[in-house]
């Protein structure tokens, strides 16, 4: 079986500690702190910032006017959010990645074995 990637569990504990301090400063600031859906619609944002930075990258519309290194932020802050809910939802995101990918390559090499080969007589 493969092995979990490299440095996910110290990432996923950086994103905890992350978590943390944003729950202490949402207590202090706003008397609450965020939900699991509240994570998942703060997730949906930063998505859609991103969607909007990969758009400007590749000339389909104005460049929002973000910070120089805005792509590789939006997709840290993406990763961010993953590693948060899937903590808060109980998932160990190294397995199911690991298992996950596996099933994935299973099920496109059999597509890619049922198709005709390029340049073969159909």
């Amino acid at each position: 079986m493969d092995q979990e990637p490299d440095g996910l569990d110290a990432l996923a504990e950086r994103a905890m500690r992350i978590h943390a301090l944003y729950d202490r400063l949402n207590l202090a600031a706003r008397g609450r702190t965020w939900n699991r859906e509240e994570s998942m619609l703060g997730f949906v944002g930063d998505v859609g910032d991103l969607a909007k930075i990969v758009m400007a990258e590749e000339g389909a519309r104005p460049h929002p006017t973000a910070a120089p290194g805005g792509l590789a932020h939006e997709l840290a802050d993406c990763l961010w959010s993953v590693l948060v809910l899937a903590r808060l939802h109980d998932i160990d995101l190294g397995r199911a990645f690991t298992r996950t990918m596996a099933e994935l390559e299973t099920a496109i090499i059999a597509d890619l074995a049922r198709l005709p080969r390029p340049g073969a007589p159909a």
